[in-house]
């Protein structure tokens, strides 16, 4: 008998500083930057965006994700048996994210503990990897984590990409199950394009060598998100013998409600379908997927039987779609 992956839970946290655009454009203005709750609402939908204090990492805002996942989810925290944290902005090098996930939510069990790195894809990728371990037997209750600080990575001299991002963390565990859960994913890259998206700094020496901050070129992110998102949905859609007009729920990565709206209308979705969260979150990379559905699910948007698909795009360049039933 086939074995799905399926969320069995699901948990989000946004740190509690809420900064609006307002507030926000008050900040860039004293350093002589020119900008307005129109100027970045117009371009993107954003609204305001969560972000976490200095004393306040990636593990932490994943930490309180998970726990309510857990509780939703109803299972011992110790038959977790594999964590897998998504997210760009690690508390450390080394020890990975995930492993201090589970030393902070007190797992003894020893299980697999593992980061991945694919941005603002990374929590498709996350999700279609665990997919994979449950498949295959090997692992049957896997906690899947997206988690971002991207505040400390913005150059606020750079308006064009401070205003748009945030800071957050959502979570879901997928538990073994012979009802139908995650139907169909597919992942690509091409790293022809690192350049349009990307914190170009490295460490050599104890210094940092280049920039620390975020680079994007948006009009090239744009162009080729639209076009990869269209075509990576309509692979796993084709991949589950699916169409979309049997999709009940979009959750697109929250990064600007052009491309989602582009998207949503390249599959013929309207726009109700859509969840976006992305007005009160701005874009938390690898967080607003699972931010986004947690929301959903917990309003009664989402209901069990349902078909969720959901998409990223982030930089490396990455993309990824997955297909589920709830």
């Amino acid at each position: 008998m086939t074995s799905y992956a399926k969320i069995i839970g699901t948990g989000s946290y946004l740190p509690p500083r809420r900064v609006t655009n307002q507030e926000l454009a008050e900040q860039l203005a004293a350093k002589g930057i020119e900008t307005s709750d129109e100027w970045i609402f117009s371009r993107s939908g954003i609204a305001a965006r969560h972000w976490a204090e200095p004393d306040v990492g990636s593990s932490d805002l994943a930490v309180k994700a998970a726990e309510r996942a857990i509780e939703a989810a109803g299972i011992d925290r110790q038959a977790i048996d594999l964590i897998i944290v998504a997210t760009s902005t690690p508390d450390f090098i080394f020890p990975s994210t995930a492993s201090l996930v589970q030393q902070k939510l007190g797992i003894t069990n020893q299980c697999a503990a593992f980061d991945l790195q694919a941005v603002c894809s990374g929590f498709v990728y996350a999700l279609s990897t665990a997919d994979k371990f449950i498949r295959s037997g090997s692992h049957k209750n896997v906690l899947v984590i997206g988690a971002e600080v991207f505040s400390r990575i913005l150059d606020f001299n750079d308006r064009t990409t401070c205003v748009l991002f945030g800071d957050g963390a959502g979570a879901v565990l997928l538990s073994a199950s012979d009802e139908p859960g995650i139907l169909s994913s597919a992942m690509h890259a091409d790293g022809s394009h690192v350049d349009i998206l990307c914190v170009p700094g490295n460490i050599s020496g104890g210094n940092i060598v280049g920039s620390p901050f975020l680079h994007m070129d948006g009009q090239a992110v744009f162009k080729l998100a639209v076009t990869v998102l269209d075509k990576v949905a309509r692979e796993a859609l084709a991949a589950a013998e699916m169409s979309a007009d049997q999709v009940d729920w979009l959750i697109p990565h929250q990064a600007n409600i052009r491309i989602m709206q582009g998207t949503a209308r390249k599959l013929g979705l309207p726009a109700e379908r859509m969840v976006a969260t992305v007005h009160e979150h701005g874009n938390t990379s690898a967080a607003s997927i699972p931010l986004a559905l947690d929301e959903a699910v917990r309003d009664g948007r989402i209901r069990p039987g349902q078909n969720v698909l959901m998409e990223g795009v982030g930089g490396g360049f990455t993309w990824g779609a997955a297909l589920l039933r709830m």
